[in-house]
């Protein structure tokens, strides 16, 4: 003879918080004014800042998301920046 079936509820699904579409801007130290808009139809990434008007594009893939088109903005900015120590 076999057991009767439990009707065990299945585990709840863990929820993701949604990641952050604007950031600090490097130049200006601005909070919340970096805005990250991403175009899939051309591929491209672009941060803007609204209040110096710095810009930074990239090329973006399907899994791209804002926060990894700033983290290319401000790993390419200290690039830059330790260039230029190196050089002078």
């Amino acid at each position: 003879m076999g057991k009767r079936k439990s009707r065990a509820k299945p585990p709840p699904k863990k929820r993701m918080d949604k990641l952050d579409t604007v950031f600090c801007c490097p130049f200006c130290n601005h909070g919340s004014s970096v805005e990250c808009r991403i175009d899939m139809k051309n591929l491209i990434g672009e941060a803007t800042c609204r209040i110096c008007q710095e810009n930074f594009s990239t090329t973006v893939t399907a899994l791209t998301e804002p926060i990894d088109i700033y983290s290319e903005w401000i790993d390419e900015c200290e690039r830059v920046n330790n260039l230029e120590d190196d050089g002078a």
